[in-house]
């Protein structure tokens, strides 16, 4: 019963604001938005590649460290039932994968915007 009051009422509403709020369209409303600023380039041109170099790099290493958290919250678990030493290397072993990685885009200076 609750149910179909709130539709009612919602749909009450739409019908109330479809009929009274008739917008007027101008020209101005059929021009693509460009964060409020009148568009003084073309649209299609290309983006830096750049940017997508820093897009690619941040989803690497934030989905890397996002696979940290599983295996930090789960480390005294693991040393309770004595697989400690063997977690603690597989880890280990992740961060130092995730170090050179690091290292090698910061000497391929990938993030270097200036190149």
């Amino acid at each position: 019963m609750l149910f179909v009051f709130a539709l009612l009422i919602a749909g009450t509403f739409v019908a109330i604001s479809s009929v009274l709020g008739r917008p007027k369209r101008t020209t101005t409303d059929l021009e693509p938005y460009e964060c409020g600023l009148d568009q003084t380039i073309e649209p299609r041109r290309p983006l830096n590649i750049k940017f997508f170099i820093i897009a690619i790099i941040f989803l690497l290493f934030d989905v890397e460290v996002a696979l940290l958290y599983p295996w930090a919250a789960l480390f005294r678990s693991f040393v309770a039932e004595g697989m400690g030493k063997f977690i603690l290397i597989e880890g280990l072993t992740f961060i130092g994968i995730l170090a050179v990685g690091l290292v090698y885009v910061l000497r391929s200076k990938a993030l270097d915007w200036q190149k």
